[in-house]
């Protein structure tokens, strides 16, 4: 027979597993016949497990019979070593910088982050990082807009969008899956990236551009073949291109312009070819360029574009243009 501890331990690995399942439910939910057999206990077991997850506060709801956990609400536990309150603080910081406006999520989030850290060493540091996002500008038609797709996006409820429109036009309305949210250090932006049913393909918005976001209940299915860490695969920022990539070929000078540009890794199809009088030459494949060019603009006469020729071309006479305005 099972001991006290035993038993108590078996019930709380138990809990903690009908606790995951429930949190990965489908839309619709599961049945405790289904979460029993998944377990290997009796229904009146899961009963009872169910009512001991909502006294800890657990958001579990049940529609139709079928149980899930309301993600929105969902609080997770996380208990982390040294180095990984680390990493966690280094990437808080790195969105401190990236974010120009006051996000109550990420303030919130960073706040719990705080309490997880080291005292006296980083969890100060992270408190700062929180109030600094806390005292930036108020955007709360920004933040409507990310709660909803962030709703929709965890619970695959299909959207309608209005994206903003020019001056005096109305805006544009249309239903949208959304399948992935990809920030984009290229403006310090976000994107939201799925289904648009009025083009029948997929569409990337900003979401800074998005008027208006309502969840509907309609459900959708990911497909099995999307995958956007491979559409994203040769964009610079956001834009992946819509035809064959274009190889953009960067000459860099010796000395310090150089050593800084192999320090770093630029872009996944990244190649870095030493010259011999101490220069590199960058070689890169993107969509579409349009987004580097404010990275190749920021070197000034320390990046040379060899090719392709329309990008040369492009860069020389912003240049030039940018010249003119100094006389």
């Amino acid at each position: 027979m099972l001991q006290q501890g035993e038993k108590s331990r078996s019930r709380a690995e138990r809990l903690q597993r009908i606790e995951r399942i429930l949190y990965d439910a489908p839309p619709e939910g599961l049945r405790p016949s289904e979460i029993a057999r998944r377990c290997d206990i009796h229904r009146t077991t899961v009963w009872r497990d169910i009512r001991a997850l909502e006294a800890n506060d657990v958001p579990i709801c049940c529609e139709n019979g079928r149980y899930y956990i309301l993600r929105e609400r969902y609080i997770t536990s996380v208990r982390l070593n040294l180095h990984e309150a680390t990493a966690l603080f280094l990437a808080a910081r790195l969105l401190t910088r990236y974010s120009d406006e006051n996000h109550p999520h990420v303030a919130r989030a960073m706040e719990k982050l705080a309490a997880a850290m080291p005292r006296d060493m980083m969890q100060q540091h992270i408190q700062r990082a929180a109030d600094l996002v806390r005292a930036r500008r108020e955007r709360p038609e920004f933040t409507r807009t990310l709660e909803r797709l962030t709703e929709a996006w965890a619970e695959r409820r299909r959207v309608r969008l209005w994206q903003r429109s020019e001056e005096g036009q109305p805006a544009k309305v249309r239903l949208f899956d959304p399948y992935f949210l990809e920030p984009s250090g290229v403006g310090y932006a976000l994107y939201v990236i799925g289904y648009d049913h009025l083009r029948a393909d997929i569409r990337t918005f900003k979401v800074e551009r998005l008027e208006r976001v309502e969840l509907t209940t309609e459900r959708f299915e990911v497909p099995h073949d999307f995958d956007p860490y491979r559409y994203l695969h040769n964009a610079w920022g956001i834009n992946w291109g819509s035809g064959e990539p274009v190889e953009v070929r960067l000459k860099f000078p010796p000395g310090r312009v150089t050593q800084r540009v192999k320090e770093s890794e630029w872009h996944i199809t990244q190649r870095i070819e030493d010259l011999p009088d101490g220069g590199c030459i960058l070689t890169v494949r993107v969509g579409a360029t349009l987004e580097m060019k404010p990275w190749i603009r920021q070197w000034g006469p320390d990046c040379e574009v060899l090719s392709p020729p329309e990008l040369r071309a492009e860069i020389a006479e912003e240049m030039r243009r940018a010249a003119a305005l100094y006389g």
